[in-house]
């Protein structure tokens, strides 16, 4: 799969605004600073549609830009920066949570974990959330330029064993030099 076109069309701060349209959606989650927007952007080939930040937690509301004109990718807040307020937290846990369940042409999550850490309690938590309401996911490895290349398929299997999913389901990606770009879109394409 080629992606030809990709334009920021809108941020939602509130569940009454999350778009329900006809236009079918991949939604990508994962702790701050695991490199969502920067995942977004290499996928895209458009090196700030999605704004990247040294500031962990930057990104607040549901982001979306639509691909191609025929579907959309959704960037959802990042989640477990400690220096974020709880009263913060708590609004985009809500929304994220709204956006999740509501979202009709949602067709897969990509769950982004760092290859150099162990998943968080939070990761662990979105994927029993996902696996709970039966929400197709795939897990994104990013910055996997950080390995020598022997050592990714033993860190996918590390990440598939604390998560508890197959190993298949965890896709290594690096935003740095595009490892693994083509077997992602490859995913999406087949998912369309």
């Amino acid at each position: 799969m080629n992606i030809t076109s990709a334009k920021y069309l809108t941020s939602v701060v509130d569940e009454k605004n999350i778009l329900n349209d006809d236009m079918v959606e991949f939604a990508f989650v994962g702790r701050s600073n695991v490199g969502k927007s920067s995942f977004i952007n290499a996928l895209t080939g458009v090196k700030n549609l999605a704004k990247t930040s040294s500031t962990p937690g930057l990104t607040k509301m549901v982001n979306y830009f639509v691909i191609n004109n025929s579907f959309k990718f959704v960037d959802l807040p990042g989640y477990g920066y400690a220096k974020t307020g709880q009263k913060h937290i708590a609004n985009w846990a809500g929304l994220m949570e709204k956006y999740l369940l509501n979202s009709p042409l949602l067709k897969t999550v990509f769950v982004l974990v760092d290859c150099r850490h162990e998943p968080s309690e939070l990761d662990k938590m979105m994927i029993n959330f996902l696996n709970h309401y039966q929400i197709p996911y795939m897990i994104i490895m990013t910055k996997v330029d950080k390995l020598a290349k022997s050592k990714i398929p033993q860190s996918a299997g590390k990440i598939a064993k604390c998560l508890g999913v197959r190993k298949e389901l965890v896709l290594p990606f690096s935003s740095e030099n595009f490892f693994g770009k083509e077997k992602i879109l490859d995913y999406i394409e087949n998912v369309l």
